[in-house]
């Protein structure tokens, strides 16, 4: 298996879609909810897609009364299947970078001296409470919360203080590589460092199950986790988008 099917292979397993069906080279994951990787299409390959592979998605996700959803890396494999979305009145949005890195590199992103954070078999209630504070929108988090929460095999890294818990990750493992999800910290807690503790503690777990290789996906406009991200040693191998059908005003 190469690195991209291992990867989306990967995302999609770390969000816990409700349904995943494969099509013509592709993962078909169906939810719910508002996390977008848990209900939008993803090729697992690089290479050009024609237009009939997109009716055939397309009524797959209308079968399961979905709304039809693609996420396409920026490659130019990709450009014929994009302009096709747009005459079909999709839009490109949301555009994400897939940054790869190394357990140990990440290990070292913490302060020194600086705790690593707790990494539990389970999200406790302090983990889940965090994604509904002040500064996040509590619908998205509590889907979130619910997409990670039922992954099997995850861990979940807090830092805690008192009661509460002011820094918060996720980490999936499968198909040869460790990921991190979920990461949050909060809102009047930022500029502490404590997302590198978070991103260390991960990394020995990651480095305990033996794992070395480790990918995350963040946003392509969030200049504070890139540097952060970059601290930890991770670049980025592509980018993508989601397209989805426009909503024409009734």
């Amino acid at each position: 298996m190469n690195d991209v099917e291992a990867i989306e292979r990967a995302t999609v397993a770390a969000v816990s879609p409700l349904a995943v069906e494969e099509l013509d080279g592709w993962l078909l994951p169906f939810d719910d909810g508002t996390v977008k990787r848990a209900r939008s299409a993803v090729p697992l390959h690089r290479s050009e897609v024609g237009g009939r592979t997109i009716d055939r998605i397309e009524d797959r996700y209308d079968s399961r009364q979905c709304v039809p959803a693609f996420r396409l890396a920026d490659v130019p494999c990709f450009a014929a299947l994009q302009a096709e979305l747009e005459q079909r009145h999709y839009v490109g949005d949301s555009p994400t970078c897939v940054q790869v890195g190394s357990a140990r590199r990440m290990r070292e992103v913490a302060a020194t001296g600086a705790a690593l954070a707790a990494v539990d078999l389970a999200p406790d209630e302090a983990w889940a409470t965090l994604f509904l504070g002040e500064g996040f929108d509590p619908v998205d988090g509590a889907h979130r919360v619910r997409a990670l929460s039922r992954a099997k095999g995850s861990l979940y890294a807090s830092v805690r203080e008192g009661r509460r818990t002011v820094a918060a990750g996720a980490m999936a493992f499968g198909h040869g590589w460790a990921s991190v999800h979920g990461m949050r910290t909060e809102q009047s807690q930022r500029g502490r460092g404590l997302a590198g503790r978070v991103l260390a503690g991960l990394a020995q777990a990651a480095l305990e199950r033996g794992f070395e290789r480790v990918f995350l996906q963040v946003d392509a406009h969030n200049a504070a986790a890139h540097a952060l991200y970059r601290r930890a040693g991770f670049s980025t191998q592509w980018q993508y988008r989601y397209w989805q059908r426009q909503q024409w005003p009734r």
